[in-house]
Order: structure tokens, then sequence, then C-alpha cells
């Protein structure tokens, strides 16, 4: 579709949306009636998204509430299940606890384990703690929240960097002062061809004496393994793994208008291996003596994998009413985690014993890819807000913190050292280890200390009943210092030091018209932005001298910045829930993550110029009592506005006008529908399905050029010429997910459900992934099986 057809039609479709609004609101919105219905029979839905509770009807911009209840009839237990139902909201999975997210198009590509100064382009929290971090965002168990709030569109105003395409917020239940409540949940599921799974979990509300209480959460949950791996190292279900924490809150009222909440929160999560889908592999292709033609959810080993997440975050939450409508909160947060990613590098390392004439043996060596990182974070926010009659509420504040990240690769390979003495001459290997240990091709060490420091403010001006002015800013200023260190025969043997810092200001104003009752109007202009930074230093031993002289020239990437305009509407009246919204952002600098070819490297670069432009809506009705429907989607254009070239004007790594930006749908929809009856005077059944449709995606920019592709190795191995092409298209297809589910609730509190998760058995694929431009190996990371599974709850004290 051409950009200007797509312009014309999305324009025809938000008149249209705005004329149906417009009609809808005469009369029946001027009747005077109770705040509609939400999902789940709540009267009302209070968000925080402006950093005041505002009903979800009140909020100026385009935003998104999943509440406790829509989760669990849903069935959802991570925010990609969640992504499905929220319009604009795109989750590209990478295995547990390695998720990328973006919203309304806005990505940059494929952020893999080696690019640890990449940040984030939407900003995650756990209610008012920041806790994202580019790839490795936190996978938050979804029980006992309140609720869960997507934020579209940049929010740099009030949750500054990291918020450049959006914010997800995962706001929990807080302790209960007056009664003793609890509820507990267990799971047993199966997937089509893997593993059996689970989960138990609970929660116990308990108040300690006047004005203090207490709430305490834990879970454990067993993930089925779905793929299976052939080789050496092979087996069934390699990718199961579980996730098990808890988080303790403490809420003390010592006097009128102060609460006080200190919270803990632990969780580990560990899986044996990745959801990847192999295509090529350097030991067993269709090339190699015998062939190999890999089955659906299935790869090669020649070691196990595993991923290890350990997170462990502190904060305080305090609020003082000081009067005069004015309320004083500080949040203080400490996060401390310990990833650790450990790879089958053994086909990547082989690929580079082949070019070098090493021995086979050599080349069969297994060799551990070992990723991990440290980090510290502290952060600290002092804000003061207003909650009045009075025409003027405001809120302001200044936001402080500091990140310690440490994260070191080491690649250990028993017995290389021996082979690369033999082959290249004695003493090579002890030559380039530049300190780092034996028969470990490849070392790093890379700490980095970023700190930030950001004044903000946004006020709220009631300039009639009807008209609403809303405007804001920030200014922020960071710095951040990066240490490199390397060694290994595969590195440069680099020893330096990298320091870049950053200042400037985000506005945003928006203008809000309510021409009747629950029915809200809004335009905007809004900035966000996203800090920049510096590539590590390509592995000029394995690059390809092409390779070297294309990517060796981007060193530092500069600050990725965006300006959104939208307008928007929202409405309601008893059962009917609706909101759409039309959106272009013009981005400058766009952060795009590139595959470096032949170097096993990754860098970034700044595209100068793209934009995303589309229309999202989201409409739930209650025609009559018990039968809910809901329709939710956007249609998304994401394109390169740019066309970045060599030096001998050839176009690098598809960053070409026109071209689209990686791992966005233009299309994403999802219909549910749901129907509950009485089965008898104490309880009430309901039956429910929802169809999901994700649209065709890119994992990076380079790949809808010259595609489909044929990757040819070069590497004479195995009976394997090595001239042999391996065509893959890179285009991930569009895929779709049909949910069942059943189940009864009772008064008392117990409630059961059936349910079946992609029932016609899709092998969605998500991502591309691939090793040393794909000389090494070539597959996809792919989505669950068919999942069915049953879910027992019960709740007490409510």
């Amino acid at each position: 579709m051409s950009r200007s057809i797509f312009r014309r039609r999305t324009a025809a479709s938000l008149t249209a949306v705005s004329l149906l609004a417009l009609a809808a609101a005469t009369p029946a919105f001027a009747q005077d009636e109770p705040s509609a219905a939400a999902p789940e029979g709540e009267t009302e839905i209070v968000v925080t998204a402006t950093k005041r509770e505002t009903s979800l009807q009140d909020v100026p911009f385009s935003i998104n509430a999943q509440t406790e209840a829509a989760i669990q009839r849903s069935g959802a237990n991570t925010v990609e299940d969640l992504s499905r139902n929220v319009a604009g909201l795109s989750i590209q999975n990478l295995g547990p606890g390695q998720s990328q997210v973006s919203v309304r198009g806005v990505s940059a590509g494929q952020v893999v384990r080696d690019q640890p100064g990449v940040k984030e382009q939407v900003g995650v929290y756990l209610d008012e703690s920041v806790i994202s971090l580019s790839l490795f965002t936190p996978d938050i168990d979804l029980f006992d929240l309140n609720r869960v709030e997507t934020l579209r569109g940049p929010q740099g105003t009030l949750f500054g960097s990291g918020s450049v395409g959006g914010t997800i917020r995962y706001i929990t239940n807080q302790p209960n002062l007056n009664r003793v409540e609890g509820s507990v949940e267990a799971n047993i599921n199966v997937l089509a061809g893997g593993d059996i799974g689970g989960h138990l979990k609970g929660m116990l509300n308990v108040p300690l004496t006047d004005g203090v209480g207490l709430r305490a959460v834990g879970y454990y949950t067993q993930y089925g393994g779905f793929v299976d791996a052939i080789g050496p190292a092979g087996g069934e279900n390699v990718n199961a793994g579980h996730r098990a924490g808890g988080r303790v809150s403490l809420t003390l009222q010592p006097a009128p208008g102060i609460r006080i909440t200190p919270r803990i929160l632990y969780q580990e999560i560990r899986a044996n291996g990745f959801n990847r889908q192999e295509v090529y592999n350097l030991y067993a292709n269709a090339f190699t003596a015998p062939p190999t033609v890999y089955d659906d959810r299935e790869q090669y080993l020649l070691l196990r994998e595993g991923f290890s997440d350990d997170t462990l975050l502190a904060d305080l939450n305090v609020n003082i009413d000081i009067g005069s409508d004015l309320s004083l909160s500080s949040i203080s947060t400490y996060i401390n985690r310990d990833i650790t990613v450990s790879r089958d590098a053994s086909a990547l390392t082989g690929s580079v014993s082949v070019d070098l004439g090493y021995p086979t043996a050599a080349v069969n060596l297994p060799s551990n890819l070992v990723d991990t990182t440290d980090l510290e974070t502290y952060a600290q926010e002092v804000r003061i807000s207003s909650d009045s009659s009075r025409p003027f509420n405001f809120v302001m504040g200044i936001f402080y913190s500091n990140t310690s990240r440490f994260y070191r690769q080491r690649l250990p390979t028993p017995g290389y050292d021996a082979f690369t003495d033999a082959t290249l001459g004695a003493g090579t290997s002890a030559a380039t280890r530049n300190g780092f240990p034996p028969n470990s091709p490849y070392n790093s060490d890379l700490p980095y200390d970023i700190e930030q420091l950001a004044g903000f403010g946004e006020g709220t001006w009631d300039i009639t009943e009807q008209l609403h002015l809303t405007a804001g800013g920030r200014y922020y200023d960071f710095s951040e210092e990066r240490g490199f260190v390397s060694g290994g025969l595969f590195s440069n043997l680099d020893n330096r030091t990298d320091r870049t810092s950053s200042s400037g200001f985000s506005p945003r104003v928006i203008m809000s018209y309510e021409p009747v009752d629950n029915l809200r109007f809004n335009a905007q202009a809004s900035k966000g932005f996203r800090l920049g930074g510096v590539n590590d230093p390509l592995n000029l031993p394995l690059c390809s001298a092409q390779d070297a002289a294309i990517f060796g020239g981007f060193q530092d990437y500069d600050d990725e910045s965006l300006w959104n305009y939208e307008i928007g509407v929202r409405g309601r009246r008893g059962g009917l829930n609706f909101a759409a919204a039309a959106f272009y952002t013009d981005i400058s600098n766009l952060q795009v993550t590139l595959d470096a070819g032949s170097c096993s490297s990754r860098i970034v670069f700044n595209v100068p110029k793209a934009h995303t432009m589309g229309l999202e809506f989201e409409l739930a009705a209650e025609p009559v009592e018990g039968l809910s429907f809901t329709l939710n989607g956007s249609l998304v254009e994401a394109e390169i506005d740019s066309t970045v070239v060599d030096g001998t004007g050839t176009v690098i790594a598809g960053l070409r006008e026109g071209n689209r930006l990686p791992s966005v749908p233009r299309f994403q929809v999802s219909a549910s529908t749901s129907y509950a009856f009485p089965v008898a005077e104490d309880a009430e059944a309901y039956v429910g399905a929802s169809f999901q449709h994700v649209g065709s995606r890119y994992t990076q920019s380079s790949d809808q050029e010259n595609n489909p592709r044929s990757f040819v190795s070069g590497l004479a191995f195995r009976g394997a010429t090595g001239a042999g092409a391996t065509v893959v298209d890179l285009k991930l297809p569009s895929y779709n997910y049909v949910n069942l589910s059943a189940g009864i609730d009772w008064t008392n509190g117990l409630g059961v459900m059936l349910y079946v998760t992609n029932l016609f058995d899709e092998n969605a694929l998500l991502s591309f992934d691939r090793e040393r431009g794909g000389r090494a190996r070539l597959g996809f990371n792919i989505g669950q099986p068919r999942q069915i599974g049953i879910t027992v709850r019960k709740r007490f004290g409510r």
C-alpha cells in the first residue's frame, strides 16, 4: 500500500469513527447515568497514568487498562499474552525473560544479548519503580495485579528516557488495612507434542494493627518445553524452565494523610534452552553427509543451553498529604539483577576454525558462549501534585538514577589453545589472551556507569467545564561511561574507555474537549527521546574485508528523538465502551540495530529520518446481560525516510527510504466474546472464545532486501562444499491464535476454568536468528504450541 493511500484510508477511518461517536453522543451521552460498567462488572477503572489517580475515561491520551478480572478470564500469564489484546502493542519473544516491547511501530529491530549499551524504547514500571532494561525486561508474574496499563505514544514528560514509544505499568494490589483476605491458584497444563507444566500461586493480606497492613504474594510456575534437539546434546523438550518468586508489601499509616509502603520483591527465572527452530547448522544441514532437514520445533545442539535471571527489587513509597489539596510523594528504588545466558556457540567457533584451516577435531570442539550481566540501579523520585476542584491541577518533581551494569562474555572451548598453537604457531594463544583465561578464543569485560538527572512537570487547566488544556515538559541530563577490554584469538585486544553525555527538553501539549458526559476528544503533540551510546568494536579477526569496511566506521550513535501528533476519541454509554486514535510520529536519528555480517558483531546506526502513522481502536460491548464482545486493533505504517549508504554509494543493510521498520506488524487485531449465565443460586458459568491476528514482520531492516535470501556459508565441512545455498524467506508470516475457555465461579470465591490456547497449534515464527551472518547457524524463534489446561482459584475474606 502506498503512503498516500494509507494516509487517506487512515484519515477516512478516523473521520468515520469520530462521526459515529458524535452520533451516539446525541442524545444518549447527554443523559445522566452511572459510570459505564467496565468488563467484569467494575463500575469504574481508576488509573495513575498521569501520576495522579484519574478515571480511565478522563485520561487525555491513548491508554489501555487490563484489569485483574480481565487478565484472569483471558488466561494471560505474561505481557506477551496481554499484548495480543492491546491495540498497538507488539512483543518480540526471544525466550523467557528476554522480550522486546514496541508500541505504535516505534522499533529499531532485534536487540540481542551482546548489545548491553542499547537503551529500551518502551518504559516498563512496577507501580512507581522503573524496571525496564533493553532486551531483559523482567517477565513479571501477573498474579494479584490490580491492572496493567499501556500508555501509547511518547511519555517522556512524566516517565523519561526509554518511554519513546510508550510505557507499560504493572500496578499491584496494595495492602488492605481493614481485613484479612487471601487467594490461591493452581494450574496444570499440557503442550501439544511437549511437556506438562503448571503453577501454584498464593496471596495473603493481614492487618497487623491499627494503620498497619501486610500483603504477601508467592508463586511458582513450571514451563513445559516444546522444542526437541538432535546432535550430541540432543533431547526432548529442551527449553523447559520455571519462574519462582514473591513480594511482600507493608503499608503504615502512622497519622491521617501519611502512607508509607516499603516493599521487597525477588524473582528467579530458569530456562534449560531456547525457543529456537533451526534451518541450517554448520554440523548438520542439507549439504552435509548425511543431509539433515529440520522438523518444526527442532534444533541442533553440541552443548545444552540455559538462561537464568535473579531479580531483587526493594522500594519505598511515601505519600504525605501536606494540605491545601497537595500531596508529596517520594519513591526510592533499588534493583539488583544477575543474568546469565549460556548458548551453544560451537557452530560459531567452528565456522571460524574452518576459515583458519583448523583440523576437523578442532572444528568439532564444544564451545559455550556465556554472557553475564550484573546490574545495580538506584533511583529516587520526589514530586508534588494537586488534586482539587479548582480549575488548575498539576504534578511536578525531580528524578535521579544511577545504574552500574557490568557485562561479561566468555567463550570457554576446552582444548582450543593446543589447536591454535599447532595451526597458527606456538605461543599464538598466549599472546592473544590479554589477561583472560586460556582456551577461550573470545572474552570481554564491559563496565557501564549511567547517571541521569531530570526535572519534570505537567499541569491541566480546565478552561471551561468541557474544554481542558494539559501542558508539561521534562528537562534531562545524562552521562555514560563505558569501559571495554577484550582478549582471545577472535578479539582486537581492546582496552578503552568511552564517554557520552546528553541533555535536552521534552514537551507535551494536549487539548481535550467533552461535548457531553462520557465523551472526550483529545488532540496532542508530544516529544520523546532515547539516549544514545557507543558501539562495541567489531571482532575484526572474524570480519571479511568487505564487512570490516562497511561496518567499521560507526562508533558513536546519537540520541533518538521523535515528535508524536495524534487525535483521539473515547466514550461510553451503559454497556458500550470505545476508543480510537490516529497518530503520526516523526522520528529523528532512529537507532536501528543491525547484524554486522561475518563479524559476529551487532551495531547500532542512526537513520536520520523515519516515521510511523496509523489508526488504533478498541471496542467493548455488552448488548444483553451476560453477553460481552471486545474488538481491538491497529493499522500501522512504519517506514524509513532516509537512505544510508557506504562510501561506494551502496545501501547499507536495508536502510533504504520506504523500507519498513523491523518487528512491527502492519495490522494486528483481536476479538473476543464471552457469555456468563447462572447455573445455580450461588454459581455462574461462562464460556468464551478469542481470536488474535498478528501481521507479517521483519526481524531486521536488512531482511526485506534481497528476500527470499540465499545464505552461502563458504565452509567446506562434513561433506558440504560450502557452495550450497540455504534459501530462507525472511518475511515473518502473519499468524492467528484461537483460544477457548469455560468455567464456573461460585459466590464463596471458588472458581474453575478449562481453557485451550492456540487451538489449531499454529507454529508462529516470532523472529529470525542467525550466527555469524548465517555462516554458522540459521533459525527462527518460535511461539508456544497448543496448550490445554485447567485452573482452580479460591478467594477468601472478600
